[in-house]
């Protein structure tokens, strides 16, 4: 599956930016998740997503 599992959102708005995304993203990643973020541009987030993953809040 191409899908995406969305782990967590941040605002984009907020004063630190990515960083929470970041950091939520990097310690799933230590957890062996391959956590990654990107920008949903249509809500104005930064979405920590695991790629390929089914359930959750998976969109294409």
């Amino acid at each position: 599956m191409n899908g995406r599992t969305v782990l967590e959102r941040f605002p984009a708005g907020g004063p630190r930016g990515s960083w929470p995304a970041e950091e939520f993203a990097h310690a799933r990643r230590l957890e062996g998740l391959p956590a990654e973020v990107v920008m949903d541009l249509a809500t104005d987030t930064f979405l920590v997503i695991v790629r390929g993953e089914q359930g959750g809040d998976a969109t294409a």
